[in-house]
Parts: C-alpha cells; sequence; structure tokens
C-alpha cells in the first residue's frame, strides 16, 4: 500500500535538497570533457562480445602483489605490507557502485610457494580466494594473475638459460590455482604472467628487436604463455572454455604486435585476449617531476592525441579489428596537482580505446603521498574515491553496461522491496534512510533495497524507488 500523498512528496523534494552530499562543494563535473570518439569497426563475434561486458576495470595494487616489507611474521601478512590495509568486502562495493565492472588483482605467487613442485602455502590460496569471492558476490569479472613472479631467483624468466626451471614454475603454479577455481565461471579471468621482461637488461622495459637476447625471450615468453594455456585447459571443470589473457614482453603495445610474439594454440576456440600495458606517454603518466616528468597534456592537440592513439592503432590493426580481444590491464596518469589534465587524458584515453573494442583497466596503488608513482585512487580506509571527476569521465567513455540475466528471475517473496524501515509502508521515510544508507561509506548489501535485482545497491536503485514514490512505476522490484 503507497502512502504517498503530496504532502509526504513534498517532503521528500524538500529533504533531497537540504542533505548535504559529501564532498559537493569539491566536486567538479565541468572537468570532464565532452568528447565526440567514432567508433571503428569492430566484429560482432562472442569474444569481442564478452569484453564488452567487463566494461571498465580497476586494479587491487600494491596488495596481493607486495613480495617484501617489514614485520611480515606470516604469508597473510603480506597483503598489507606495501598498502597498510586488509581488503575489504566493502572496498570492492565501492568500485562497483561508481560504475567499475571488473577488478583486477594480481598476486605474486612466488614467496608463498615451497619445495620443488612450488606448493601454494594454503592460507594464502584461501584469502585471494576470498577476495575474489567478494567480486563474484557482486557480479564483477575478475582477472586473477601471477604478478612480481618474473625473477631470475624465483618464480620464472623468460630466457633460453632459465628456460626450464620458468616452464616448471608457470605449469605447477596454474595448475594449483586452475584446480582451485575449476567451478568458477567466465566471471573469473586467467591471466598467465604480469610484465614478462628480461629484468635488469638495457632492454628491460622496450622490446629491441634487433637484440638477439630480447629476441630469445620473447621466444621463451611464447612458449610460457603456450604451457599457461595448455595447464589451464588441462585442470578440469569450467578451466576447458575460460577466457585467458597472454602478454607480449613486458607486456607492451609493441611486446604483442611485434613479428616474433606469437598468440598461443588453444584447444577453445576464441578465448585468448591480448594483455598489454600502456601508460603512454610515461613522462606526463609516470614520471615523477623531480626526474624529468611532466604534468601538462593538451587534449586538442593532435601530436599529444597520438601519444594514445598510436599504440592503440596498432593493437586495433593486429588483434581486434579481426575479432581477437585486448585487454589493458594497466593505465592511469600519476597526481601532479593537475585534476583537469588528468580528467581530460583519461576521458580521451577510455574513449578511444572503447572505440577499439578494448577494456581499459585502471592501476590503483594507494599511493596518495610522496614523490613516487602516485596512483592512488580509492582511499580504502573510507571508501571514497578521490579525484571523482577522472572516475566519472572513465566510466563516461567506457563500454555502457549489458544486462546479464538473473540465473534466478523470481524476487524473494519475503523480501518486501522498499520498506527499508520495515514499517509495512513504503515512504519518504525509507526514501530518507535509503539516501543515508548510500551516504554511510562503510554501508553492507541490503537485499530490501536492491530494488532492480543486480545484487548491488546503488544510485540506480535509489532512482527506483523515487519513480516508484511519484507513480512512474507502480511495483518494486523491477528490472
Amino acid at each position: 500500500m503507497k502512502r504517498c500523498t503530496s504532502l509526504l512528496l513534498c517532503f521528500l523534494l524538500i529533504f533531497t535538497a537540504l542533505l548535504p552530499l559529501q564532498n559537493a562543494n569539491a566536486y567538479d563535473a565541468s572537468l570532464i570533457p565532452n568528447l565526440s570518439i567514432q567508433d571503428k569497426n569492430i566484429p560482432n563475434n562472442d569474444a569481442m562480445n564478452f569484453v564488452k561486458r567487463l566494461r571498465l576495470g580497476w586494479n587491487l595494487g600494491n596488495t596481493f602483489d607486495a613480495f617484501n616489507g617489514t614485520n611480515i611474521t606470516n604469508d597473510l601478512d603480506y597483503e598489507i605490507s606495501w598498502s597498510g590495509i586488509r581488503t575489504t568486502k566493502q572496498m570492492i562495493d565501492a568500485v562497483k557502485a561508481k560504475g567499475f565492472n571488473t577488478v583486477r588483482i594480481p598476486v605474486s605467487w612466488s614467496v608463498h610457494v615451497t619445495g620443488s613442485d612450488y606448493k601454494i602455502n594454503e592460507q594464502w590460496m584461501n584469502r585471494v580466494q576470498e577476495v575474489v569471492n567478494y567480486c563474484i558476490d557482486n557480479k564483477m569479472y575478475v582477472i586473477l594473475n601471477t604478478h612480481h613472479d618474473c625473477d631470475k631467483s624465483r618464480g620464472y624468466f623468460p630466457s633460453s638459460q632459465y628456460l626450464d626451471r620458468s616452464r616448471n614454475y608457470i605449469t605447477k603454479v596454474w595448475a594449483q590455482i586452475a584446480a582451485r577455481f575449476a567451478n568458477y565461471d567466465e566471471h573469473l579471468i586467467f591471466e598467465g604472467m604480469n610484465e614478462p621482461r628480461l629484468v635488469g637488461h638495457a632492454n628491460e622495459w622496450w622490446p629491441e628487436l634487433t637484440n638477439a637476447e630480447v629476441r630469445d625471450s620473447i621466444n621463451c615468453i611464447n612458449q610460457l604463455n603456450q604451457d599457461f594455456v595448455n595447464t589451464v585447459r588441462a585442470a578440469g571443470g569450467k578451466n576447458a572454455n575460460r577466457y585467458l589473457m597472454v602478454p607480449g614482453y613486458v607486456a607492451s603495445p609493441d611486446g604483442a604486435t611485434n613479428d616474433y610474439f606469437r598468440l598461443p594454440n588453444d584447444s577453445a576456440n576464441g578465448k585468448l585476449i591480448v594483455s598489454v600495458h600502456a601508460y603512454c606517454p610515461w613522462e606526463f603518466c609516470g614520471l615523477a617531476m623531480a626526474e624529468g616528468g611532466k604534468s601538462t597534456w593538451n587534449l586538442y592537440d593532435s601530436k599529444d592525441q597520438s601519444e594514445v592513439t598510436w599504440f592503440m592503432d596498432n593493437v586495433y590493426n593486429k588483434y581486434t579489428s579481426r575479432g581477437i580481444p585486448a585487454i589493458i590491464g594497466e593505465c592511469g596518469a600519476v597526481d601532479k596537482n593537475n585534476l583537469k589534465t588528468r580528467v581530460e587524458y583519461m576521458s580521451y584515453y577510455v574513449g578511444q580505446a572503447r572505440a577499439r573494442g578494448i577494456v581499459c583497466v585502471l592501476w590503483d596503488n594507494h599511493n596518495f603521498s610522496g614523490t613516487g608513482e602516485l596512483f592512488g585512487f580509492l582511499d580504502r580506509r573510507s571508501c571514497q574515491f578521490r579525484f571523482e571527476e577522472i572516475i566519472d569521465g572513465m566510466v563516461k567513455y567506457a563500454f555502457p553496461p549489458v544486462y546479464e540475466p538473473d540465473p534466478d528471475p523470481d524476487p524473494d517473496p519475503v523480501i518486501k522491496y522498499g520498506d527499508y524501515n520495515n514499517d509495512g509502508y513504503i515512504d519518504a521515510i525509507d526514501f530518507a534512510r535509503f539516501k543515508m544508507y548510500l551516504l554511510d561509506p562503510a554501508h553492507t548489501y541490503e537485499p530490501v533495497l536492491d530494488l532492480n535485482r543486480d545484487n548491488a545497491v546503488d544510485a540506480v536503485d535509489f532512482a527506483v524507488m523515487k519513480q516508484y514514490l511519484l507513480g512512474i512505476i507502480s511495483t518494486l522490484p523491477t528490472k
């Protein structure tokens, strides 16, 4: 029964207007540019459509990828040794609510293995799985990888000298990971390696193809990618058709588009995704000012635009234009007190990638101070995003949300959707409490407020309640 009288509606509208919004004074929507970006021709196949569903991604950086630190007494301490904070479901909820639909979880496994069979510590595996589940429970996609494992003394190293040991490491570790997650569906993606390269080499960060050692490394990476694919496919369960990401040398665009790089053979058809990382131009995106970096990038300058589009065109021409998906697994621009420029840059970057059928995953290392790589975006203590204009610009130009049918389409008959205070009515009081709920960074999932039944409570559900109270829709929940 509705008690949606004119008086209550007036109260509702007045309350909405007067209730202060967090950081309302600081936020400046005018910083987000209005761009007109022409989409390129993208093949309409299952793999390319799958990648669209990922929409936009966020990296849980400097967390499970930590491989050293102080005061480490057990394996689980590594999670906080760099970021200083453990991952919570509330953090992942905040990422989902902001518009991201994918979380990349970088994991350094090599400091959590023992013996010649590289047995993974059980507590560590359990904790990684727990955080994966945070994302899966939100109907998000997850990219799980091996991160800082490219090392001569541990893990793998892509050169002929270390190839036998590297192949053993890749196959043993991925066999365990794939077995643990064998029953997870396509919302879980595996990425075999992160930025495989000749660490310490003069061409560590650039695949100089005239260098024989670099060419040898590319051949080794091809072999390790093949071993990764073979191992996952043989692990049983849903691994037979899981989407898998494979990088070239240092995961650079040039590493994936040169003539020496080869995609692995795969028993599954159309299930491989090319993995690239691109902070272009590095002087703007990552290099500190004290080291010769720059804080400027001109949205309307063709040369600056080409710093972004040149590598995207290369990836498009070789892969996405041919129906082979690609994901930019890391991108971003550090804080140099240049918010407007970063908003414009990331909006343009994501829009140009989307136009070529490429998904972007923002690198976030939770670093907000000092002179290092300030790639912090989500304040994980408050579960609030800083530099919201950057995020909103990315969301604006990312792939649009794709509706995925609920496997259980019938609403819970016990729940009276919208009746947040459980008094038997859906009215302005519930609406006001709903708004307070959304403003609380520590809020947890409330099924009674999930008015569009997408397993998330966010501004969309808030808008649905407003439509209901105004009489625009007549039933709750609704799709």
